[in-house]
């Protein structure tokens, strides 16, 4: 009962901010950018939001090295891309540190960075390891992206002329940070739901650690797409598509404000970024009692360490 009562108050905040109405109502013109001479990495960049990222911004003038493990839908993206700028392949699993290290090490042979965006996310209700020995959506989710943001910290090829940004949910308004639920030790304590949202509550305080790092570090931004009918959303919430499924945004509305960001780069400050607005990061107190962004970058460092 205690879960049935949290969730009608859950959709009843949200469902309609969340939706294809509340883009329309915030964000009232098309995005006017131009990204040329930029370089780009996009973790993710194949379907759904991440597609629509690393298209968006070739569009307007990138070179966007898209992130992806499936090489069939890489070469698809790559044939799709139009306008002056243009998509680069880079198949990596992004679960794996070993493979996130070495593709780190290339892209900075090559030049810097201007803008990283840690969009890969899954949601996986079956329990499994990466050859790691890491399991396997913490590993997509969260793991890998401190592993390939500081590998390419370490490189050179992110500076303070850099933005990162990060593709949270807005499931983890549902979510306190807690530092033992990143990564469940056996199938009987994993849960695909709230391994997610913790996820994704865990990219909010790590985007308060990037932005602690002074002034020779690259600035960061966090936010969510809202509900988007996504591969994902289909494979892994088919009960909640089958609800919402009229008013799901399409993969351009949910890509809109990781564009916005990346070309307006708005003052750093506390919150999460939807329809190119800052919200609030917690909707509900218990929220705000979960573990610290140091003692997060503190963990993902000792735990990346063994992989």
């Amino acid at each position: 009962m205690k879960k049935l009562i949290g969730a009608l108050i859950f959709y009843a905040r949200f469902a309609v901010p969340f939706s294809r109405i509340g883009h329309r109502r915030r964000v009232r013109a098309p995005l006017d950018a131009d990204f040329g001479g930029q370089r780009w990495v996009v973790t993710g960049a194949t379907g759904g939001i991440g597609r629509a990222i690393a298209l968006g911004a070739a569009a307007r003038g990138a070179t966007v090295l898209a992130l992806a493990r499936d090489g069939r839908k890489l070469d698809a993206l790559v044939a799709g891309a139009k306008g002056p700028g243009r998509i680069e392949a880079v198949q990596v699993d992004l679960s794996l540190a070993a493979e996130l290290r070495r593709v780190a090490a290339a892209i900075a042979a090559s030049g810097r960075v201007d803008v990283l965006v840690h969009n890969v996310g899954v949601m996986l209700h079956e329990f499994g390891r990466t050859e790691e020995g890491v399991e396997r959506s913490f590993a997509t989710n969260l793991l890998g992206h401190w592993v390939l943001d500081a590998a390419l910290r370490r490189e050179g090829a992110l500076d303070a002329r850099s933005a990162i940004i990060s593709m949270s949910s807005g499931g983890m308004y549902g979510a306190a940070l807690s530092l033992d639920e990143l990564e469940a030790p056996d199938a009987g304590r994993h849960d695909g739901f709230l391994a997610y949202a913790q996820h994704k509550r865990a990219q909010v305080e790590l985007t308060h650690y990037w932005n602690s790092l002074g002034p020779d570090a690259p600035k960061a931004w966090v936010m969510h797409p809202g509900w988007v009918d996504t591969d994902g959303v289909r494979s892994s919430l088919p009960g909640f598509r089958k609800v919402f499924r009229r008013v799901l945004r399409s993969a351009d509305e949910g890509a809109d404000t990781a564009l916005w960001l990346a070309a307006t780069r708005p003052p750093v400050a506390e919150g999460i970024w939807l329809d190119r607005q800052r919200d609030p990061e917690h909707a509900f107190g218990f929220t705000r009692s979960g573990a610290d962004a140091r003692a997060l970058a503190d963990w993902l460092a000792e735990r990346a360490g063994r992989c």
